[in-house]
Parts: C-alpha cells; sequence; structure tokens
C-alpha cells in the first residue's frame, strides 16, 4: 500500500499523488464509500450513467414495484 502527502492549497487540502497513481485527465470526481474518500478520473455520456448503475445492489433493477398498476378493466360487450 502507498501512502500520500497532505498539504493546505489556500483554503483546501490537497495530496500529491505517488507516480504510479497520475491521472491522464486534467478533472477528476471525488466522492465517499463509506469511510474511503475516493478520486477517480472524470468520464463523460454514459459511462457515467454506467458506473451508477453498476454500483446497484445486484438484483434490484429486476425487482417488481412495490406497487403495481391496477389490472385492466372491461366495459360491457363492444
Amino acid at each position: 500500500m502507498s501512502t500520500a502527502r497532505i498539504f493546505k492549497s489556500g483554503n483546501s487540502q490537497a495530496v500529491r499523488l505517488p507516480k504510479e497513481f497520475r491521472l491522464k485527465g486534467p478533472e477528476v470526481e471525488i466522492f465517499r464509500r463509506g469511510d474511503e474518500v475516493v478520486l477517480r478520473e472524470k468520464r463523460d455520456g454514459m459511462a457515467h450513467v454506467l458506473d451508477i448503475i453498476a454500483d446497484f445492489p445486484e438484483g434490484a433493477l429486476l425487482d417488481e414495484p412495490a406497487d403495481p398498476p391496477p389490472a385492466p378493466v372491461e366495459f360491457g360487450d363492444e
């Protein structure tokens, strides 16, 4: 496991990443996952949406809705 130093940059904290963690783009996405702070390269378009869907619990998108729609009603002999 590598470590990095935290330092102040203006009123913000900054982290100097070791060479093996160098990122390609000029921006990163940052978020918390439990007690971790995660940095990842910023993605555009559908790649971001697919990442969000990938974080859903397994089978979550296949669950039946909690309140299913009503059954169709037939009216008279038409």
